[in-house]
């Protein structure tokens, strides 16, 4: 590549010319929400989000606004009418096609904007329309170098507007770090020890999950807290956990990269026999083949010659080991 930097200026200007052309076309067109709007759906999201709203159950439900791009998207196998039509137009996968033979092969979304116009309730069957509402010139970010592309989706019932969405993300090229020594291995971060707490890790000190328990109304409750969320009593005394449960929901860890931890890696959300939930990972088994309903049995691992922690093995591994 010519080194001259009016050559290499006038290169990317060149290519900001033939990615802002790409401004106001469709990235889809009379797309179709793959279900209509329906109540189990919105009783998953508000389950996973802890959110009891009234207004989202009941006869009269609405869904939630914040679900507005979940009606639009098209889950693991995509948009696929039975007429074949997915509503996807090629402008955007040209977009990006031109992005990576610029080098910027890397992607990260960076935020999305919603506006809601009216509830949407059961029933509803949705249609969008997205547009490439934007391509911004080259950025120079933490990152690496790109370009920040922001598409806009109009989310129908009928012919009324109901929201937009928009969402941007950033294409860039990696930034080449060079190369440096080898380090001696970091060790795991300590747990935050307080007075709140102090009796939980010394029990995991011990190989035993303590959960507590409110004295007034028998809550069992995790994380440790000074009071009961649910009743608002201080008392409380601790049972410890049987050590069965099933992976409630899990997310792989691919980046930012952390020293002393390898990603990628899965951290589960683990719901306990006795029907608290809590944060920890599943080991023994590849970050791929973790699934949700997954039965998994507590253990304790030592790391760094003195930090034990409380993890879960899959109830499969469990009898091979």
């Amino acid at each position: 590549m010519d080194d001259d930097p009016v050559t290499r200026r006038n290169t990317d200007d060149d290519l900001v010319t033939r990615l802002k052309a790409y401004e106001g076309r469709p990235a889809a067109v009379a797309g179709t929400g793959k279900d209509p709007v329906n109540a189990p759906m919105i009783r998953h999201w508000c389950e996973a989000l802890g959110d009891t709203n009234p207004a989202y159950s009941g006869p009269d439900a609405v869904a939630p606004p914040t679900m507005l791009q979940a009606w639009t998207m098209g889950g693991l196998t995509g948009h696929t009418g039975g007429d074949g039509h997915t509503g996807r137009a090629p402008a955007y996968d040209e977009l990006l096609a031109l992005l990576d033979e610029s080098g910027c092969t890397s992607v990260v979304a960076t935020d999305c904007e919603q506006e809601y116009l009216r509830p949407l309730r059961p029933g509803d069957e949705i249609t969008f329309d997205t547009i490439i509402e934007s391509v911004s010139d080259r950025k120079t970010t933490k990152l690496g170098t790109g370009y920040f592309v922001t598409t806009r989706t109009d989310v129908r019932v009928g012919p009324d507007l109901v929201g937009t969405h928009r969402f941007r993300i950033l294409k860039y090229a990696p930034v080449r770090r060079p190369s440096k020594p080898d380090k001696p291995a970091r060790t795991r971060p300590r747990p935050v020890v307080n007075r709140d707490n102090e009796g939980f890790w010394k029990a995991v000190a011990e190989h035993r999950l303590l959960l507590q328990r409110c004295t007034a109304c028998a809550t069992l409750r995790f994380p440790w807290l000074p009071g009961c969320a649910h009743c608002g009593a201080p008392g409380w005394d601790t049972v410890e956990a049987g050590g069965t449960g099933t992976v409630y929901s899990y997310v792989v860890m691919h980046h930012p990269p952390f020293p002393a931890f390898d990603p990628p890696y899965a951290v589960a959300l683990v719901e306990l026999a006795e029907g608290v939930r809590m944060i920890s990972n599943v080991i023994g088994t590849p970050y791929d083949k973790v699934r949700i309903g997954m039965p998994v049995r507590l253990e304790f691992q030592t790391y760094d010659g003195d930090l034990v922690l409380p993890v879960f093995r899959t109830a499969e591994e469990e009898a091979l080991a």
